[in-house]
């Protein structure tokens, strides 16, 4: 009997991890801006306490979220790592969270913030890029196709409150975008290494002019369109190293815009700077508790 015993909590021993650590369910979405790959993780408990109902967080560059064998230079966000810390500490309630991929090649047109500029400027990106900036695109298949089949096949907190996106570099764009363009949607957003620059930050040191050019429509997009907090809140970052070295004269002018719009820092929105850090999964990965640990914090129940 004692080595049945004994086998058997042995048994339950390698069991306990898995159920401990989540479970993940993959599926393809049929969409306008054709199909999309979703990878959605559920958190431990979610299949034990059918009453409960979670909050949701939707992350872009689904490849590069959970799974490294999946991922673009294989290395990931371990989002569900992050997510796990977070929720065993207690800091923030149980959620879930959706990885979505990006479309490859076009991932650029696909997480271009649509409205940030116009005429000639605008014209001549599609021109660089070799298509149509899809950014309304993408916001309507997320906040149109997907989050309704995410609110119906799962127990979701569906309202703003409980509703976040998060990216990095044109992921930080589009999810900057997502929370401004659909407030009644997302109330919550990560802007990780945002690309803040919109396009080669490379041409832009060498043309000063289009860098004011591109600082000038920041300015108008955001004293137009985002508005007051209205309980919503944003994280921005970025680091000093390779790309993200680029950023920081691009993200003053979205911290002054983003504050003239009344949001107060610390507590409406935040923005950081991450020294000695380049612009790749492992720092973001390294980041991502402090990141979601600030922007999830009213997560409590």
């Amino acid at each position: 009997m004692r080595w049945l015993l004994a086998i058997a909590a042995l048994l339950f021993a390698l069991a306990a991890p898995a159920s401990a650590q989540g479970r993940f369910v993959e599926f393809d979405q049929p969409a306008d801006i054709g199909q999309v790959h979703v990878t959605v993780w559920l958190p431990p408990g979610y299949d034990r306490d059918t009453k409960r109902r979670y909050p949701v967080l939707y992350m872009h560059d689904g490849q590069n979220v959970f799974f490294p064998k999946r991922s673009n230079f294989n290395k990931v966000w371990a989002a569900d790592k992050a997510a796990l810390k977070l929720i065993e500490s207690r800091k923030v309630a149980p959620f879930m969270i959706v990885a979505v991929d990006h479309p490859g090649a076009t991932r650029y047109l696909r997480y271009f913030p649509t409205r940030v500029v116009s005429g000639a400027f605008r014209q001549g990106i599609e021109g660089f890029a070799k298509g149509k900036l899809a950014g309304d695109d993408y916001l309507t298949f997320l906040a149109g196709t997907l989050k309704p089949e995410i609110d119906k096949r799962y127990r979701t907190r569906s309202q703003p409150r409980y509703t976040a996106v998060a990216g990095s570099s044109m992921g930080g764009l589009i999810s900057l975008y997502a929370l401004t363009e659909r407030a009644d949607v997302f109330g919550k957003a990560a802007a990780v290494s945002t690309h803040s620059p919109l396009i080669d930050p490379g041409l832009l040191g060498q043309q000063p002019a289009m860098a004011e050019g591109v600082k000038s429509d920041w300015r108008r997009y955001l004293s137009t369109r985002l508005g007051a907090p209205q309980g919503r809140r944003l994280w921005m970052d970025h680091g000093t190293e390779t790309l993200d070295a680029n950023y920081a004269p691009y993200q003053a002018v979205l911290d002054e815009g983003v504050a003239a719009a009344g949001w107060t820092r610390g507590t409406d929105f935040e923005s950081r700077v991450y020294k000695g850090t380049a612009h790749e999964e492992n720092a973001w990965a390294a980041r991502l508790p402090e990141v979601l640990g600030w922007l999830l914090a009213d997560w409590k129940k």
